[in-house]
């Protein structure tokens, strides 16, 4: 196995089109390419699963315990043998001012080198100062090469090209000419999910070509690093051979939202997942035992949410008949009476009394900490979960008090007056997305609660199906 990180100095500086360009390239060349995605992210890492053919999979450092990210990292490594990890933000932009849990801290985590993409808009010689106080700004970060992103002329590229090489003695490995348009379409929330463009398959072949043309690929190959787990892992004892039971996942174009973890971590615990498409289903499978409803973009199809009645209505009925159903910001706003969009209110499924609105503005942006209250049907009183919120709905209108959310916030905005959590029998609706590596209570609890309910319901589902 040989890897790589891709980082940037910042947002938008270009690291997905070549993170997403070089696993195209591989996967192209009939490489077994394993994609990662650092940070709370799940618009990228679908970008760089499409690009390798299967799934990409999450580190984070501040939500996972630092030997959980290496045994997960180490685990789904090790099935691939080229590794390319995207960074998030800029190469040291972390929660603090000491750059905690940055892209940098976890390229020495992993003890691999950082391929660094720099936007070269409107500057020369002062993308040489730039990659140089990177270099210096932590030595024990391995700056293998540069690749120069949104050069503007052949002589822009050797200007910067020479600066680079010359004052801070990194290697060009590349140069991206600026583009008329964005080869990732975007809207109001960023980048748009490649599940919801219909050149998604156009994109992927074009920044595959693109990274063949504009990198220099045996230079990249020569930084990359030799990865060697063996005798690092010990196997785990095999789990207890249980029945299976049947946990739904609502997953199309409005619910995207998942981690892959999520859903193998339901599977290690006994769940046979089932995909359902929410937009076009007629019905929930009848023999259902538990429901997760991931986040994703409600707002953007909610006239086919709202139009779909027969689905809405059994959501709710299965709600009513004491289904386990966990779900997260999309799925919360899902489960509400209904969300307004350009002046438009549109129904939803209706278990809480609650109506939300989309802003321009996001509401909540960032890492968050809940504490598990008693009232809550998956997690144990004092269980302290790790997540993350970006939304741009708000609440409008709840009937219900804030006294009876079922967690409390540490740290983020959460539901309402710090606290997160709307329960009603055994469902669970939350703006936080839970990772299941870092909350490793998450999936044993929503198996256990799936087989409770198997187990009350008997036969007689089977009866009446």
């Amino acid at each position: 196995m040989k890897g790589i990180i891709v980082a940037g100095l910042g947002g938008g500086s270009g690291k997905s089109v070549v993170a997403v360009g070089l696993v195209a390239h591989y996967a192209g060349q009939g490489k077994v390419v394993l994609p990662f995605k650092k940070g709370p992210d799940y618009i990228d890492a679908g970008w760089l699963s499409l690009a390798a053919g299967h799934s990409c999979f999450n580190l984070d450092p501040y939500l996972m315990e630092r030997d959980d990210l290496l045994t997960s990292f180490r685990a789904r490594a090790v099935q691939g043998d080229t590794i390319i990890v995207e960074g998030n933000r800029g190469l040291y932009d972390g929660v603090d001012a000491h750059g905690g849990y940055s892209t940098a801290e976890l390229a020495k985590l992993l003890d691999m080198p950082v391929l660094l993409v720099v936007d070269c808009t409107k500057t020369t010689r002062t993308v040489a100062a730039l990659v140089l106080g990177c270099k210096n700004l932590d030595p024990q970060v391995k700056i293998g090469g540069v690749v120069l992103n949104r050069i503007g002329s052949a002589r822009h590229e050797a200007i910067v090209r020479e600066a680079v090489e010359t004052y801070a003695g990194l290697p060009v490995v590349g140069a991206f000419r600026r583009a008329k348009k964005d080869i990732f379409p975007m809207r109001h929330l960023g980048v748009t999910p490649f599940q919801e463009y219909d050149g998604a398959a156009e994109a992927i072949a074009e920044l595959a070509r693109t990274a063949a043309t504009s990198l220099d690929m045996a230079a990249v190959d020569r930084l990359m690093v030799s990865l060697d787990f063996h005798g690092q892992e010990q196997p785990r004892p095999p789990r207890p051979v249980r029945p299976a039971v049947k946990v739904g996942v609502l997953r199309d174009a409005a619910f995207q939202f998942y981690y892959p973890e999520n859903l193998r971590a339901l599977e290690a615990e006994g769940a046979e997942v089932v995909e359902i498409d929410s937009l076009q289903a007629a019905a929930l499978p009848p023999e259902l035992d538990a429901l997760y409803i991931g986040g994703g973009f409600p707002e953007t199809s909610a006239s086919l949410l709202a139009a779909n009645t027969g689905f809405r209505a059994g959501v709710k009925a299965a709600a009513e008949a004491g289904l386990p159903i966990y779900a997260e910001c999309g799925g919360l706003i899902y489960l509400g009476e209904s969300i307004r969009l350009a002046h438009e209110d549109f129904p939803l499924v209706g278990v809480f009394p609650v109506r939300f609105s989309l802003e321009k503005r996001p509401q909540a942006h960032g890492y968050t900490i809940l504490r598990a209250l008693p009232n809550n049907p998956f997690y144990r009183d004092g269980t302290l979960i790790k997540g993350h919120e970006f939304r741009y709905s708000r609440v409008a209108a709840w009937s219900g008090q804030p006294d009876s959310l079922s967690l409390e916030m540490e740290r983020g905005v959460g539901f309402m007056e710090g606290r997160d959590g709307l329960v009603y029998k055994n469902v669970l609706a939350l703006y936080s997305h839970i990772h299941a590596v870092a909350t490793r209570e998450w999936a044993p609890a929503l198996v256990a609660k799936a087989r409770e309910f198997a187990a009350q319901q008997g036969d007689s589902r089977h009866l009446l199906a």
